[in-house]
């Protein structure tokens, strides 16, 4: 099985786990400059950097030609092209207007897949904006999941390969509190009914319990840690993943 991992602009890069590609959140207020030179030093610690490209986030196209120049000059290889939470801070607000420019030409590309929706776009508008991102795009990486079901049949209805996206081992009650944050609201239900008692709701979860149920649609995971880094590479080292 192939792992990724997201980290933020803190991330201490000393203790990141041993996988090769790793994707830098860019949050809303970050500096694209900073983003970029990010992404230089996980190129000069061995990693294959992930810079993402959020279409909210950017105010117009000599910004954007300024970030993808920075990131090629720095060695990146590979970018994740998003629209990102945030309204829109400049011309763009959507990933599709940043891959129709050409700028991310010799780059492999990632764009986002919604399994469960997404509480900024309506379910119509999300099915039409996939089948035009597609022509751009090498693979796509999901929202972070726990119910199996709606990524089974996402992946199953897809052309390009699918990274999903997973958590590290959180507890539940902080599962809970992300997943109202992204607005996966299958997977809230899936957990408030496998969580039968209240300790159960104190426990780290185990990332394996979803793998098992969607290896065989998928050998490729992204990790959100939400913090817990330390605990994902405990987690990886002892399931041989890393």
């Amino acid at each position: 099985m192939n792992f990724s991992l997201e980290i933020t602009m803190k991330t201490d890069l000393s203790v990141l786990p041993k996988v090769k590609d790793v994707y830098i959140t860019m949050l809303p207020g970050n500096n694209f400059k900073d983003v970029a030179k990010k992404a230089k030093e996980l190129v000069q610690s061995g990693f294959n950097p992930v810079p993402h490209f959020p279409a909210r986030s950017i105010k117009n196209l000599n910004e954007l030609k300024d970030y993808v120049s920075m990131c090629k000059d720095f060695g990146v290889k590979q970018a994740l092209v998003i629209g990102g939470s945030a309204k829109p801070i400049g011309d763009y607000h959507c990933s599709l207007q940043l891959l129709e420019t050409g700028l991310f030409k010799g780059f492999k590309i990632g764009i986002a897949g919604h399994p469960e929706g997404s509480p900024d776009i309506s379910d119509s508008n999300l099915e039409k904006a996939m089948k035009d991102k597609k022509p751009f795009a090498d693979y796509i990486v999901t929202q972070w999941l726990l119910n199996p079901d709606p990524i089974n049949e996402f992946i199953s209805k897809q052309s390009l390969p699918v990274h999903v996206g997973i958590t590290g081992p959180l507890k539940i009650t902080s599962l809970i509190k992300f997943a109202n944050i992204v607005g996966a609201k299958n997977s809230i239900n899936f957990l408030r009914s496998n969580a039968t008692k209240a300790l159960d709701l104190l426990k780290p979860s185990d990332p394996n319990n979803l793998i098992d149920k969607i290896k065989d649609s998928t050998n490729n995971f992204h990790i959100y840690t939400f913090g817990g880094l330390r605990e994902t590479n405990n987690w990886l080292e002892e399931n041989n993943y890393a």
